[in-house]
């Protein structure tokens, strides 16, 4: 499969969140901005793959484990067809005033940062072999 990456301004809902309407309404926002990013003939992964998210964020972030399935929910059916062939997530928060280095910085990772407020990275790619363990 190709890469297929894009970036959601955030902050990101919780899957935790009391407020359904909310999580709904985040899923939504997800799903157009993924839309925004996927080319015309690009087909949904068949195969296994690995969710990369990184959470860009300027002053409080929330629990990592806690955005993940909002963001898996609402890219099924695009990115990939099923929740079940995603195998590996890494999901990573980083704070915009922080000191980091980017290495292969891509443009859409890019324009992320230039929007100049804190937003999300997503990346989908095939997953890693399946018998290796790290």
């Amino acid at each position: 499969m190709a890469r297929f990456e894009f970036i959601v301004d955030g902050p990101p809902v919780s899957q935790q969140t009391r407020r359904r309407e909310r999580l709904r309404a985040w899923k939504i926002v997800v799903r157009q901005e993924a839309e925004k990013y996927w080319s015309t003939g690009q087909k949904a992964a068949i195969g296994l793959i690995m969710l990369q998210i990184t959470y860009f964020y300027d002053s409080v972030a929330i629990d990592v484990d806690n955005i993940v399935k909002p963001i898996q929910d609402a890219i099924i059916g695009l990115a990939y067809i099923d929740d079940d062939q995603v195998t590996d997530v890494l999901v990573r928060k980083r704070n915009l005033s922080g000191n980091f280095k980017v290495e292969n910085m891509t443009s859409t990772l890019a324009e992320g940062f230039s929007r100049e407020n804190e937003f999300l990275h997503i990346v989908v790619i095939e997953a890693p072999d399946q018998e290796v363990l790290i």
